[in-house]
């Protein structure tokens, strides 16, 4: 507890000595990088070009976000939807936990795209139509045979209990 005391004295004095330094490390503190946040949309090939080199892209290969508002700056737009389940696992990736290389864009809705969410990697076998007259002709089907077969019950056949005579005591509990 002293140490503790005493370091707090010390972080005091030195902030009491030199004030910027107190803003310093609340800066550094903040968890938060101007390097994270877009730039604005590029409006000149040069600026288009520096985005590029930025987000490490070939100038061909960048795409920024339409400028909708939607603050999204010069980000480039990269394919979305291939899932991170659908990468191949036994690559030697530069973070294998994301499956993902240094410097590799990636898209600005990557957070609907890891491996513990919603991915449609692949187009669906069959069309979304087929899939409903799938469910909608074996639900008939079932209640067509529901319906028909109402009448014809199913039980058990069970006769009744045979005995050698009617009305005869057979066996006794008593002495």
């Amino acid at each position: 507890m002293l140490t503790f005391v005493k370091s707090v004295f010390l972080a005091r004095k030195l902030c009491v000595a030199n004030p910027a330094l107190a803003s310093q490390v609340v800066r550094s503190m903040a968890g938060w990088n101007k390097d994270y946040k877009p730039a604005p949309f590029p409006k000149t090939e040069k600026e288009r070009e520096a985005a590029a080199k930025k987000y490490y892209l070939l100038p061909e290969e960048y795409k920024p976000y339409a400028d909708d508002g939607l603050g999204y700056g010069d980000y480039p737009k990269v394919g979305g939807g291939l899932g991170v389940e659908n990468k191949d696992s036994y690559y030697p990736w530069d973070y294998p936990e994301h499956k993902r290389n240094l410097h590799e864009p990636i898209s600005a809705d990557h957070d609907l795209y890891s491996e513990d969410r919603y991915s449609q990697a692949e187009k669906p076998r069959y069309s979304t139509s087929y899939y409903v007259l799938s469910f909608v002709g074996v639900m008939s089907g079932c209640l067509a045979l529901y319906y028909w077969l109402e009448d014809k019950k199913m039980y058990r056949p069970v006769a009744a209990k045979q005995y050698p005579g009617d009305g005869v005591k057979h066996y006794t509990f008593e002495k």
